[in-house]
């Protein structure tokens, strides 16, 4: 007697295409096993490296101006050698824009646009000639229209973009890093706007868009981290805030 075929359900066939892009990724991630510190000072990077300072960045390149870090220690800026007559051309041969993004004062973030006279115009052969002076594996995947490579602890990332061959480098924890402090501040931020202030004198408590709970005097203020705990407490809202 045959049996009649399991259907294929939506969930069973994002669960089979789940697994199927984390075998994927987890063989990537085992074909490219090399590390920040040992990518080679590559030329077609322009005299640029992960984890430079402003100083060796400065160095490298006079008359760049640094940006003021943002709260989260990020700070960015970019350069146009083709276009800036203050740059050294010869230094900068081919390479349109190249934009650099720091995290406390390292850099993190790597982008070059090349121009249209670059020697390796189409993708895969730009893909393959990275590979080769960066001592990378052949083991990119597709994304975001372009070509990824994700090593042990930094990613690769080859597009074309208006027409000619760009790169990105990335620190991945630097990475995290920053993501953890927005996701930081932004849970501070909300949990600021679900505060609620106590005054200890009137046992009264105001919402935090209660104009009035600016009159609260330091020595009397307690914080609550919502209006719940403050009753529990055995506050109650002030008539200002009703």
């Amino acid at each position: 007697m045959l049996r009649k075929p399991i259907p294929i359900t939506k969930t069973l066939w994002l669960l089979v295409l789940a697994l199927c892009t984390l075998t994927t990724a987890q063989a990537q991630q085992s074909a490219c096993t090399a590390k920040i510190d040992q990518l080679p000072d590559a030329p077609e990077l322009r005299g640029f490296h992960l984890g430079m300072t402003y100083d060796q960045v400065k160095a490298r390149v006079p008359p760049i101006q640094f940006g003021r870090a943002d709260e989260f220690g990020v700070a960015k800026t970019s350069i146009n050698p083709a276009f800036g007559p203050q740059f050294d051309k010869a230094s900068f041969a081919d390479a349109r824009t190249i934009s650099l993004d720091f995290l406390d004062g390292k850099l993190v973030t790597l982008w070059i646009g090349y121009e249209s006279t670059f020697k390796w115009q189409k993708l895969d052969e730009f893909v393959t000639g990275m590979s080769k002076g960066l001592n990378l594996p052949a083991a990119w995947l597709s994304k975001r229209g372009g070509q990824e490579l994700r090593c042990d602890g930094f990613s690769v990332l080859a597009s074309v973009i208006a027409g000619s061959p760009s790169i990105r480098l990335a620190d991945e924890a630097a990475q995290e890093t920053i993501a953890n402090r927005r996701e930081a501040a932004a849970a501070a931020e909300e949990a600021a706007e679900t505060a609620v202030i106590g005054d200890q004198r009137t046992k009264l408590y105001y919402l935090s868009d209660c104009p009035e709970r600016e009159k609260v005097p330091a020595a009397s203020r307690v914080t609550f981290k919502d209006k719940d705990e403050a009753e529990k407490a055995g506050y109650k809202v002030a008539k200002d805030c009703q």
